[in-house]
């Protein structure tokens, strides 16, 4: 299971995967990978949504669609992108900043997502389980 600590406007989730950091990068810069974990347990995202242009400046984007019907539009920008270690990415609306952190370990992957600048109303506990529910879809994801 994936763990995510709330520390007022910033969040960080850990995982541990057991596959190679290649693998997790792959699946944090491609379209079929982003669509398949980024909904977690709470939406899904249709992979004709997302796009992806992997430099810094370039941007990504999706759609997240609840299980209400509802569909939202994420756009994101990445700041830095250093393979297959780190990619840095903001959310242009909200000043939100994503930095993804893939280090091997000897049996896999440590995974952290540090997010900073969280705007006031993703300052909760939801949001945390929310973050940690997609990195739980990702390890599901890298399984298959």
């Amino acid at each position: 299971m994936s763990q995510a600590e709330l520390d007022g406007d910033e969040l960080i989730a850990r995982r541990r995967l057991s596959v190679d950091p290649e693998r997790v990068w792959t699946a944090f810069t491609t379209p079929a990978s982003i669509a398949a974990f980024w909904g977690g347990s709470h939406a899904t995202v249709p992979p004709e949504s997302v796009t992806v242009d992997l430099r810094p400046g370039g941007e990504f984007a999706l759609d997240t669609r609840a299980s209400s019907g509802t569909t939202r539009r994420l756009r994101f920008v990445y700041v830095s992108v250093t393979a297959p270690h780190e990619l840095v990415f903001d959310e242009p609306g909200t000043g939100l900043r994503t930095t993804v952190t893939i280090h091997p370990d000897a049996e896999g992957t440590n995974l952290t997502i540090h997010q900073r600048k969280l705007p006031p109303e993703l300052q909760t506990i939801q949001a945390a389980d929310g973050l940690a529910s997609i990195l739980d879809a990702l390890a599901a994801h890298l399984q298959h």
